[in-house]
């Protein structure tokens, strides 16, 4: 079902897997490559897998921190009738094509794309560019960072208390 994915197994589990993502087409996102950590419940597919980016994404409804997702059709409104290709080819696509501001679990990303639309789309492509390649994923696990980042500037940050997140301070 998922054979034009990479798929890597977690634990050589079946219920615990990373999927290499690509940005969608035409979007802010083109081009950003991504790997998204599954879960799946035992319920499956009776209940929603859990959802999260491992590397990191500028959005207003994917937490900074954890690379959880804030979307209705896999919290709230899972059907059996859903499988990982929906999520994959549809819902994820669909949540960077048209992020929703008013819900956000990032809101730095949520206040700087309605506040600045400019410097958002500016913001988005620079994690894009630092967090989101090929290289990027193939040497990240959960809860890793690579130890060659830089910090995002700060004329380009909303605020100027804004740090990468997971560094510890000094």
């Amino acid at each position: 079902m998922m054979s034009d994915y990479t798929v890597e197994t977690i634990n050589d589990g079946l219920n615990e897997f990373n999927v290499e993502f690509h940005g969608p087409k035409e979007s802010l996102y083109e081009g950003g490559v991504w790997k998204i950590r599954v879960e799946l419940p035992d319920a499956y597919p009776y209940k929603s897998p859990s959802i999260g980016f491992v590397n990191k994404i500028f959005h207003p409804n994917v937490d900074e921190l954890s690379g959880s997702v804030c979307l209705d059709v896999i919290n709230q409104s899972w059907s059996p009738m859903f499988d990982l290709l929906n999520v994959f080819e549809a819902f994820l696509p669909q949540l960077l094509l048209y992020p929703n501001a008013s819900d956000p679990l990032n809101g730095d990303a949520a206040s700087l794309m309605m506040k600045d639309k400019e410097l958002y789309d500016q913001k988005v492509k620079e994690y894009c560019e630092r967090y989101a390649k090929k290289e990027n994923i193939c040497n990240s696990t959960a809860g890793e960072e690579s130890g060659d980042e830089e910090d995002i500037s700060e004329e380009e940050s909303a605020s100027s208390d804004d740090e990468i997140p997971g560094r510890a301070d000094p």
